[in-house]
């Protein structure tokens, strides 16, 4: 756990999180709390974070997404040095729930 975080104000924020139920009211939840470009960076970010787990070089992940490389390394320094948290989502992430290999993505844009 990342002390820079804790409180009792983050508590309440993931325990809120955490009562969601399904994707709808996860759309709902975060849509009343974030802008529209803090959920698109967020979402940025985890699929970065999917790419690179998957192998792909920043150089294929840059043009996959068009993020910059400073995203990217960001997320892959939060990978390789951070609290685990992007690897655990990975991890329970549902194979079947719509996400893209990065294989499937390089063919895609070849």
């Amino acid at each position: 756990m990342n002390s820079k975080i804790k409180s009792e104000e983050m508590d309440r924020l993931f325990q809120a999180i955490l009562t969601l139920q399904n994707e709808q009211e996860c759309y709902a939840f975060f849509e009343d709390l974030c802008t529209v470009r803090e959920i698109r960076d967020m979402s940025h970010r985890l699929e970065i974070a999917c790419l690179l787990d998957q192998g792909m070089s920043y150089q294929q992940v840059a043009e996959t997404t068009g993020v910059s490389s400073a995203t990217i390394s960001r997320v892959k320094r939060c990978l390789d040095y951070g609290s685990g948290g992007y690897a655990k989502a990975i991890e329970r992430m549902d194979p079947d729930s719509g996400w893209i290999s990065a294989g499937d993505l390089l063919e895609a844009n070849a």
